[in-house]
């Protein structure tokens, strides 16, 4: 049963329905638009949804508080903090602060160690949209060569953690890695999350890989990703940039949202 479908029952039984705040800090063009989509697709499917915005000179101490608040509103499940954060904030501090059970970014401490032991209720809303995208076109993991091209823990370490739970060999590169042409030739499913606009040309890939292309930057006008576009079209499978992973994100999110309400109320 689809979400929204799981949602109009609760609805239809006059129950609460899940709630989602999300958090933003200061005006980042970018960061404004990925929580508007956010917030709008939350509120479509019928989740209570709270788009909380404070200015770019709040003290980290400030949005603690106000993120303690939402951790003792029983009308929150899930909480969600735009990144990146001012510099003058320190973002473990802040995401320390989430509790473990309304942290539907999966980045808390706790969920960390978790998805490590593959037992996680919250994984991270990339890396789980990215392997639903992989199941959803069959692509074959076990005992495939996958390599990751980036070590955030947003993205390049619990992919690469659930690709090595599913049994597939698990390299990882980044920017600074030697011989990365031929990794990616020796290689069979191609993860690139390095942040670096084209950081990969079409040249380095071959008609056999799957590739996973999870940057997102703005040039000249025009949407583009961390590959260069021209390599969609050379391989065997590809996420294209825009309406590629960036759709799958926002929609793992809404699924742990509802996980994390799950837990508490079902």
């Amino acid at each position: 049963m689809a979400i929204k479908e799981k949602v109009d029952k609760l609805i239809k039984e006059k129950k609460r329905v899940p709630g989602l705040a999300v958090v933003i800090v200061g005006e980042d063009p970018a960061s404004k638009t990925y929580v508007a989509s956010k917030t709008k697709l939350s509120q479509e499917i019928g989740f209570k949804s709270e788009t909380i915005a404070f200015d770019v000179d709040i003290s980290q101490e400030s949005l603690i508080k106000e993120i303690e608040l939402l951790n003792s509103n029983p009308d929150i499940d899930g909480i969600l903090v735009q990144l990146p954060l001012p510099n003058h904030i320190n973002e473990d501090a802040v995401i320390d602060s989430i509790s473990p059970l309304k942290d539907v970014d999966g980045l808390h401490p706790l969920n960390v160690g978790y998805l490590e032991l593959n037992k996680a209720n919250m994984i991270p809303c990339t890396p789980k949209g990215i392997m639903t995208l992989l199941d959803t076109y069959n692509i074959e993991l076990e005992g495939k060569r996958a390599l990751v091209i980036g070590r955030s823990r947003l993205v390049g370490k619990p992919i690469s953690t659930l690709l090595l739970q599913r049994n597939a060999t698990v390299t990882t590169a980044h920017s600074r890695t030697k011989n990365l042409d031929k990794l990616i030739q020796d290689n069979d499913i191609i993860v690139v999350a390095i942040g670096q606009r084209e950081f990969i040309k079409a040249s380095q890939l071959n008609e056999n890989h799957v590739l996973i292309d999870v940057g997102i930057h703005r040039h000249e006008g025009k949407l583009c990703g961390d590959v260069e576009k021209a390599a969609y079209s050379k391989v065997a499978y590809a996420t294209p940039v825009p309406k590629g992973v960036g759709p799958m994100t926002i929609a793992s999110l809404l699924e742990n949202t509802y996980e994390a309400y799950r837990l508490k109320e079902l």
